[in-house]
């Protein structure tokens, strides 16, 4: 065998991304891309675990054993999502004890939709509609994202947070077609949570530092700008099909760039969040550490049953 050196592996590395060959976790790779990919699949898992909390509080006060199951059921895939993405994370040579640590900790972040309470039932489905929404819009390209085993886990992923925003939806087309109330209760979610799934997407281009060298990788094949965009174009009919108006007072449809226009982003809101002081953060964490303390028991027995079968004669 001949011994590359690193810049004769670096530019290996170089030339597959371009003709956007799969980059497998035994292949050679740049230590940044390897911190990159660790930081961004960390980050969208720990934004799965988190995102089981707004919804999960609702599963006793669903308002039938119908609404209970779907409900119960996504939650679930939202568990099974963060669970892939730590393992794809631990393909890179992650520890996922590490991970929650960096999590509890605040030394890693998640999704900032996360930190903004779910006041009524009408919230379980703007969260399907509009978070899920987005989710996909940022989603489906890191189908082909440059890594396997993450772009692997994306496609899995994307067609459950399809299942996921069809079903939002479907509910609030129901409370819509209910009583006053019900409908109330849509208008006054939709308000509450528009601007912060616009955020979603990260900050703006110009501002957004890891954006242009993951485009170069492969990591992401859109910018956070273009993605947005991309999200307020779909949502816009779907918010007149369902009888609500977005509580945006520029929003318009621009026939010269075909798409919609809409008003400034508070960037020093998205800020204030990602950095902890949201209305949520707090709560939000110290759940997940209550949750990592309640079950420590289960690490350990897992551990002990795994060194016993280990130490167990084989026939």
């Amino acid at each position: 065998m001949t011994i590359m050196s690193e810049p004769e592996l670096e530019a290996h590395f170089d030339f597959s991304v371009a003709r956007d060959r799969r980059i497998e976790p035994r292949d050679w790779m740049p230590p940044r891309y390897r911190e990159s990919m660790i930081r961004q699949i960390a980050q969208h898992a720990h934004s799965e675990i988190i995102g089981m909390q707004p919804e999960g509080n609702w599963i006793t006060r669903a308002p039938s054993l119908r609404r209970k199951a779907i409900l119960l059921a996504k939650v679930q895939d939202e568990a099974g999502h963060g669970l892939y993405l730590y393992s794809a994370a631990e393909t890179l040579g992650a520890d996922r004890a590490d991970l929650t640590m960096r999590l509890i900790t605040g030394r890693q972040k998640y999704s900032s939709i996360f930190n903004y309470p779910s006041l009524t039932y009408a919230d379980v489905g703007v969260i399907g509609w509009l978070v899920d929404g987005a989710a996909i819009c940022n989603q489906v390209p890191l189908c082909r994202s440059s890594y396997g085993p993450y772009a692997r886990a994306m496609i899995r992923i994307c067609k459950e947070e399809s299942f996921h925003q069809r079903q939002g939806y479907e509910l609030l087309l129901a409370m819509m077609r209910g009583t006053k109330a019900q409908q109330d209760m849509v208008r006054d979610a939709v308000n509450r949570t528009w601007w912060p799934s616009l955020m979603m997407f990260g900050p703006p281009d110009d501002a957004s530092p890891n954006t242009a060298q993951s485009m170069r990788w492969g990591i992401k094949r859109h910018s956070n700008d273009e993605l947005r965009q991309r999200f307020v174009d779909m949502a816009v009919p779907q918010a007149d099909r369902l009888g609500v108006t977005l509580p945006d007072p520029e929003l318009r449809w621009n026939d010269e760039r075909q798409h919609y226009d809409f008003g400034p982003i508070d960037w020093a809101e998205f800020k204030a969040v990602v950095s902890g002081h949201g209305p949520c953060n707090a709560e939000r964490v110290a759940r997940r550490q209550a949750a990592h303390d309640e079950g420590a028991w289960v690490r350990e027995a897992a551990l002990a049953h795994a060194a016993k079968h280990q130490e167990a004669p084989r026939d």
